[in-house]
């Protein structure tokens, strides 16, 4: 159970300075708290006595303010120190997290779905923190106030009443660990379940338009009712074995109660204790009634934030499957080259690219074609280093891509994806994203050279117009030319487009190749689409089919020869620029 303090000993030790001050504050206050007992069953024993004076009475009442004055600004002290520590501790957990979740690369995401790391990092976080705040609490006060409290009940009472009043106590101790080990597992699954319906979640909101669209809301609807209900289960499951923990309590007590009050009486009797020190005993055993409850709850908070802990250790501890070289090197040029290279993704059971060779200069246009799943946009995310390489050489301005790091092959590209993320503010913040620092100037070049410039001037508030989440509030085709936006204002030495012009019309389509022609001279430039138009002017094209590349050339080239290429510019030309 106490396992969990020595996975978290990296950030005691870090912090060991407010612990300490909080541990030794909650001592004080814990010894300060068996006296007003004492001074209770020693003033009932002057009345018994009648030898109870105004000044003794004063005295004693004085005494009670000094001890509440001086327990109320220890309990504050203890408690800022011990829950702001355990909020600290979230903190640092939740920016390792994100951190790490910034890091890794897509093969990470494909193994672990966005419902249960969102799990992780909210309900799982929060029960480690309950832990480092309220779990010390419960495991320091419990021992020590029950340490305290049991020797002042035997050195300063009667030892024979302490003894036989706690023989049940034992037993308590013995059903919770029981019980603990059952919360731990129970609790496991149940942070399980809340994962998979937060991804449930995730899927309903992102296509509500399609639910509805299908008619689907009721069966959606009742789907989830079902999931939410199962989460409920497991979770109540957890409860009724954490809800064992207060009456078991509360009946072993009793039976302490009883045995104090019955032999109590024995030894009032035989003039062993006095009337105020049976009272002054029953008032401490009373007081054990919270440390036996911190106990009940200590293993609870335990199991739950161990558990908690492991999930969290988990996903901070999953390897990077891409390492960065210790060197940090920055390409001379931008050639690309692609040498004999074979990738399979990790879940795939076959090749998705097979014998690529491609050599890309400086300056030139390299255009990406081929039927759906042909291997388009694997081939780009290759230069994107997002997979580790596989068999072949890839390599940029001469170095291989293992050479070069994460963070300076990537400053080196604008990248647009198939699918356009935009964030849930203005169009400007999402054009900034691409490069915080940019003047107006540059942003007005940006929206210009993505044709967007027409689109602004009609929008209601112009570059401070909400998109919405993921863009829902404009079109398809806004939506890929603030992308195109974000990716020009960067200015990159390499520009890929993947299939990025898909939901524009054909006149924006030409608008925007002609613009990167014009203003991208002397840069690389790598454009996958599916309309032959959009990669025309390229100076290699390149068509796939099933990872492997069966046609190379120049688009006046490619079009003499009898294949795919041929077939499919004449139903596009049939077509009106659009593919079959």
């Amino acid at each position: 159970m106490l396992s969990i303090f020595k996975k978290l000993e990296w950030f005691f030790k870090q912090y060991w300075k407010r612990y300490l001050i909080a541990i030794t504050m909650l001592l004080i206050v814990n010894v300060l708290e068996i006296i007003p007992p004492r001074l209770i069953g020693y003033t009932i024993d002057l009345i018994d006595a009648s030898s109870l004076t105004n000044e003794r009475l004063f005295q004693i009442i004085g005494l009670f303010a000094l001890i509440i004055i001086i327990t109320y600004v220890m309990s504050f002290g203890w408690r800022y120190n011990l829950f702001g520590g355990s909020q600290i501790l979230e903190s640092l957990l939740r920016r390792k997290l994100m951190a790490k979740f910034l890091k890794m690369s897509p093969s990470f995401y494909e193994r672990n779905r966005t419902g249960d790391l969102m799990a992780r990092a909210t309900n799982d976080l929060r029960a480690i923190r309950m832990t480092a705040g309220f779990g010390v609490l419960t495991l320091v006060d419990s021992v020590t106030y029950l340490g305290i409290i049991v020797m002042a009940m035997a050195f300063t009472i009667s030892w024979k009443l302490t003894l036989f009043a706690l023989l049940p106590l034992p037993l308590l101790a013995y059903l919770g660990q029981i019980l603990g080990k059952k919360i731990h597992a129970k609790y496991m699954i149940s942070q399980k379940s809340f994962g998979d319906m937060n991804d449930s979640v995730l899927e309903l909101i992102e296509g509500v338009r399609v639910t509805r669209a299908f008619v689907q809301e009721e069966r959606v609807n009742d789907r989830f009712e079902s999931m939410t209900n199962d989460v409920v289960n497991k979770f109540m499951a957890v409860e009724k074995l954490d809800a064992w923990f207060k009456p078991m309590t509360i009946i072993i007590m009793a039976i302490s109660f009883i045995i104090s009050l019955g032999y109590g009486a024995v030894l009032v009797n035989s003039g062993e204790m006095t009337i105020g020190e049976i009272v002054t005993f029953n008032v401490y055993l009373n007081m054990l009634i919270w440390p036996m409850f911190a106990i009940g709850m200590l293993f609870n908070v335990m199991q739950r934030g161990n558990a908690s802990l492991d999930r969290v250790e988990e996903t901070l501890n999953a390897e990077e499957v891409i390492d960065d070289p210790l060197e940090q090197l920055v390409p001379d040029d931008t050639n690309v080259e692609f040498n004999a290279v074979t990738f399979k993704y990790p879940s795939s059971d076959r090749n998705n690219l097979e014998d690529i060779s491609i050599r890309l200069h400086r300056g030139e246009t390299l255009g990406i074609v081929g039927k759906t799943g042909s291997g388009k946009t694997t081939l780009i995310k290759q230069i994107l280093k997002e997979y580790p390489t596989g068999e072949g050489i890839i390599q940029i301005g001469g170095y291989q891509l293992d050479q070069l790091t994460k963070i300076e092959l990537r400053n080196l590209i604008g990248y647009v994806p198939q699918e356009h993320i935009l964030f849930s503010r203005t169009i400007k913040e999402n054009i900034l994203f691409g490069k915080e620092d940019a003047t107006d100037e540059e942003i007005d070049e940006a929206i210009r050279l993505a044709h967007f410039t027409q689109d602004i001037e009609n929008l209601p508030n112009g570059l401070e117009t909400l998109v919405g989440e993921k863009g829902i509030a404009i079109s398809g085709g806004q939506k890929q030319r603030i992308s195109i936006a974000r990716a020009m204002i960067k200015n990159p030495e390499i520009l890929i487009l993947d299939d990025s012009l898909s939901a524009v019309d054909a006149k924006t389509e030409h608008a925007i190749i002609r613009n990167i022609q014009t203003e991208r001279q002397g840069k690389t430039t790598i454009i996958s689409a599916h309309r032959l138009s959009a990669v025309r002017h390229a100076d290699i094209i390149v068509v796939l089919e099933e990872g492997r590349i069966i046609q190379k050339g120049t688009h006046a080239e490619l079009s003499q020869l009898k294949g795919w290429y041929y077939d499919q510019l004449q139903l596009q030309d049939l077509n009106g620029g659009e593919m079959s």
